[in-house]
């Protein structure tokens, strides 16, 4: 049973064609980005980085979740010394690891809602709220989680 950890192993692999469809993905918005940047309107240049700054966060929380997920349920990562290491590598449990997903969630759904507000008149009332709705519930829970991580510590 205690074997069967290595059934994880893949999966972490496989994030890694994830953040590569997210690099195409970033580099595909920013070559349309570029070549307009001059005739956009101020709003339509915000949007944009929006979006780009939205995909990064997306891409560190998909490495944050590679790493720390493969050290806490598969095995430590056998770095020499002499190879750059990530100073968080090996600090985050499954418990800070929760909460910092939680938090690139709450983030990324900000920017998300911001991107919204930004394009306001194209977005119906109802589904205002439910954007509204949904964020609070992201941070409400990301607070409850810290909370919880907070008093059980103690």
């Amino acid at each position: 049973m205690y074997a069967s950890r290595w059934i994880l192993a893949p999966i972490y692999a496989g994030m890694s064609f994830i953040l590569l469809a997210l690099f195409v993905k970033f580099f595909e918005e920013l070559y349309h980005f570029l070549p307009h940047i001059l005739e956009i309107s101020e709003t339509d240049f915000i949007l944009t980085l929006l979006t780009l700054i939205d995909l990064t966060l997306v891409g560190s929380l998909i490495v944050l979740i590679m790493f720390s997920g493969y050290e806490n349920f598969v095995s430590r990562l056998d770095i020499e010394e002499t190879t750059e290491k990530l100073e968080w590598l090996g600090t985050h449990d499954y418990a800070s690891m929760k909460i910092k997903v939680a938090s690139s969630i709450v983030a990324i759904s900000s920017i998300h809602l911001l991107k919204i507000f930004m394009n306001i008149n194209a977005t119906e009332n109802d589904k205002l709220l439910w954007y509204v709705v949904i964020h609070l519930t992201l941070v409400i829970s990301a607070l409850l989680m810290g909370y919880l991580d907070k008093i059980t510590k103690h």
